[in-house]
Formats: C-alpha cells, sequence, structure tokens
C-alpha cells in the first residue's frame, strides 16, 4: 500500500506540466512592427508567450501604413478559472494559443495645397511678432 502511494506521488511529480500561453499576431500588411504593452516583440506574424489574462495595449506600426492602436483582450478558457486551474497546471500538454489579427490603413498624402496655405499662415504669424 505504501509502496503503491509513493510511486503515485512520484509518477505524479515525473509528469506534470505546464500550460503554454502563445499569443499569435498578424496583420495586413505583413511585416508591422508590433509593440505589447510598450515592449517590442517582433515583426507580424509573431508569437509571443504570456503569461497573465487580461487587456494588453497593441501598437503596429508599418512603413506607408497609419500606426495602429488597439486593446485586445486575452480571455481565459473556462479551465483556466480557480479551481480547475489546479488541475490544468498538473496536466501535460496543456495549451492556450491566442490569435489577434489587424488590418492597417493606408497612410493618406498630406493634401499639399493645405499644408502650404498652413506654412504661409505661420510665417505671417511669426514675422507680425
Amino acid at each position: 500500500m505504501r509502496t503503491g502511494m509513493v510511486l503515485c506521488v512520484t509518477a505524479c511529480a515525473f509528469t506534470t506540466g505546464c500550460v503554454e500561453r502563445l499569443i499569435m499576431i498578424t496583420s495586413e500588411p505583413s511585416g508591422a512592427l508590433v509593440y505589447l504593452n510598450d515592449e517590442e516583440v517582433g515583426r507580424t506574424p509573431v508569437t509571443v508567450p504570456f503569461t497573465y489574462y487580461g487587456t494588453y495595449d497593441v501598437r503596429l506600426e508599418a512603413e506607408g501604413y497609419a500606426p495602429l492602436w488597439a486593446k485586445h483582450k486575452a480571455q481565459a478558457p473556462w479551465w483556466e478559472a480557480p479551481p480547475a486551474d489546479l488541475f490544468a497546471e498538473a496536466l501535460p500538454g496543456g495549451k492556450v494559443h491566442l490569435e489577434w489579427h489587424f488590418q492597417m490603413d493606408v497612410r493618406s498624402a498630406p493634401d499639399e495645397l493645405a499644408l502650404i496655405e498652413r506654412a504661409r499662415q505661420l510665417r505671417t504669424s511669426v514675422s507680425e511678432q
């Protein structure tokens, strides 16, 4: 009886795993620079590990495209809520893979006539002082 219990505890200790949590971020266009909570994490498509569920600040930048700022929520699956999370953490091979896709807008070219007019107004206001 005692030997069986020792074997069971030993087997449990060696088979425990932890949940692998990943966020895959893709964008259109591909190759955009990604910042997650103001930390640069790479260019799309990029997969980053995460520890905590909740709301993340996401920023994407790509040449020729308007910068994109968004808040995105990493929602926990039901089995990550207490008390089920105790068992989920102990089972090997647990995975949470989130996929977030962002569509970036092409940066519009500035209106040259409006820009020239604004420069004239600034020049006039500076020369009047």
